[in-house]
């Protein structure tokens, strides 16, 4: 039973709760979230370039992190709330729902969302039995409830995951229950620093159950083993018990063995989607099952958790906008977050080192500098004529970080300056069929910073499969047909003069012929244009086909246009 309403000072972890919730009780159970969160927030890079499982993005840590964060956060408002007798007095099923919740919507990605639901289901035994001492007895009981609630939100749980270690700690906590009661029974005259200590006592059997369990991560998932490493959340979950142990005892966090992390480059059916998008849906009578086949339709990793008020949704998607979109008649979208996943990738990838592959693609204008260091592609400003030498390629090529580097020319003129630049570098260099700066762009759109140089090429290859490119300017002299004159605008399908005369005739129809039984279609204004953005969009906007503008900043062309 719990304690009455005053406890004797002492102790500086969670352990015992009364009826009413008090200040320090609040206080304890906030440090031990503290402890955690300090020894994770310590080890969080480690853990970040661990992760390969399911996507190599690395940043398993980080989400973690942010959803113990979460927790910290509402457990401070709670206790700042009782501290000053705003909110009266909580009883612990209040507070374990409040903390529940503040862990599902601060959860990111993957290994957030599935470490709030070993909160939540923490919460729920806990609150199940708001008259029992917290002892080891009742943290088995609920770790056990927390691991069987975080396999159940996931569609395809995986062995050798942070699943299996807090199935495994929780096993190790009812076990020692069963097998060593009586070291692990509290009287009822337990004062904190008691109640601490024989909970980290059990806590850290746990934990060395738990750390076997991330060993033998590898044995029973493919992807780890291919990669050579540990999971990266099982590990982020005993970094965690670690630091609540410590704050128990008040002393340094147990040694957790956190294994090497290295290059990797794995397949995963995760690999060919680029945002991790997660956001929170409030409303009423939501139903989490009804809305996991068409999010499956956009994309993989799935988690769609929570209760028919608030939804915590994560998954790997080309398309953020239409996950978001199917929620619109059932509540309010919010908590929005979008990750790039090839950046990230390539990120973790560059933080390693080894086989990470690079790119440089040859440019005029800002808006093509910027827009290739958006997609993770080392820029080399060419002038209006796209003309660098072999020199100035070849210095580009080694300024990238990495060994293995993929030349975007851009221009026909260009190819033979970057073969011989490849052959010059003591790098391993290709050169790919990009003769264009919008076929350029393409190629940086499937470029993959964590895939080897030869996988590279090939994607390029496909996405400019049936791209077809155009240009619009003004005509630099009179045409030897007489068709046109100095100065008139002209335009080009490919390398086909196919428009000319007025600008705004010759830029619709160059488009209309480059969009042709095309999808979308994107237009990159140039330095000096006859016609603003806005203009280009209303004239182009009746055109059947989906219209992407930006502004390219390119001195030769008005607008140069592709369409896939």
């Amino acid at each position: 039973m719990d304690r009455p309403a005053r406890q004797p000072a002492g102790g500086k972890g969670a352990a015992a709760w009364l009826p009413g919730v008090q200040v320090d009780n609040i206080r304890r159970f906030r440090a031990a979230v503290a402890g955690a969160l300090a020894y994770l927030e310590a080890r969080r890079q480690e853990i970040n370039d661990l992760n390969v499982f399911p996507v190599a993005d690395g940043d398993t840590g980080d989400n973690m992190a942010l959803t113990l964060r979460a927790v910290a956060d509402e457990l401070q408002r709670l206790e700042r709330q009782a501290r000053e007798g705003a909110a009266g007095e909580l009883d612990r099923r209040q507070l374990v729902e409040s903390v529940a919740r503040a862990a599902l919507l601060g959860a990111r990605g993957n290994s957030g969302v599935i470490l709030s639901q070993l909160i939540r289901g923490a919460a729920e035994e806990l609150s199940s039995r708001p008259g029992e001492l917290i002892d080891p007895s009742l943290l088995g009981a609920a770790m056990l409830n927390a691991a069987n609630r975080a396999y159940s939100s996931v569609r395809e749980p995986a062995e050798g995951t942070m699943l299996t270690v807090a199935r495994e700690m929780a096993h190790q906590l009812v076990a020692d229950v069963a097998h060593h009661a009586a070291d692990l029974k509290l009287p009822a005259d337990a004062g904190p620093a008691e109640q601490d200590a024989v909970i980290a006592a059990a806590l850290e059997r746990a934990l060395g159950v738990g750390e076997e369990a991330v060993k033998k991560g590898p044995q029973l998932l493919a992807a780890l083993r291919e990669a050579g490493v540990v999971d990266a959340g099982a590990v982020g979950l005993t970094v965690i018990f670690a630091g609540v142990i410590a704050a128990l005892r008040g002393e340094e966090p147990p040694a957790v063995a956190v294994p090497p992390a290295r290059v990797s480059h794995p397949h995963h059916t995760s690999s060919t989607y680029r945002y991790c998008t997660n956001f929170v849906v409030t409303g009423s009578g939501l139903e989490a099952e009804r809305f996991i086949p068409p999010l499956e339709e956009l994309g993989d990793s799935v988690l769609v958790v929570g209760d028919e008020t608030t939804l915590r949704v994560h998954l790997h998607t080309d398309n953020p906008q239409r996950a978001t979109a199917l929620f619109e008649h059932h509540g309010e979208v919010s908590n929005l977050d979008v990750a790039d996943m090839r950046r990230q990738i390539a990120a973790r990838a560059a933080r390693l080192g080894g086989g990470l592959c690079g790119a440089v693609a040859v440019c005029d204008g800002a808006g093509f500098e910027s827009l290739y260091r958006e997609l993770g592609v080392e820029p080399l400003p060419g002038g209006p004529t796209l003309n660098p030498s072999t020199y100035d390629l070849l210095a580009a090529i080694h300024q990238v970080e990495a060994e293995q580097v993929l030349v975007l020319p851009c221009s026909p003129n260009l190819v033979l300056a970057a073969e011989g630049a490849a052959e010059l570098s003591d790098k391993e260099v290709a050169v790919a069929p990009v003769l264009s700066q919008q076929a350029g762009v393409a190629a940086a759109l499937a470029f993959n910073g964590a895939a080897p140089l030869a996988e590279n090429r090939k994607a390029i290859e496909g996405a400019l499969h049936g791209l077809r490119s155009g240009a619009v300017g003004r005509a630099a002299r009179d045409d030897r047909e007489g068709r046109y004159g100095a100065g008139d605008a002209v335009g080009l399908l490919e390398e086909q003069v196919v428009s000319f005369g007025e600008v705004e005739m010759t830029l619709l129809e160059t488009a209309r012929r480059v969009a042709d039984g095309k999808e979308l279609l994107s237009v990159y204004a140039g330095r000096e244009p006859p016609l603003p953005l806005e203009a280009v969009e209303a004239l182009l906007g009746g055109l059947p086909v989906e219209l992407e503008l930006r502004e390219g900043g390119q001195a030769a062309w008005w607008w140069l246009l592709a369409a896939e």
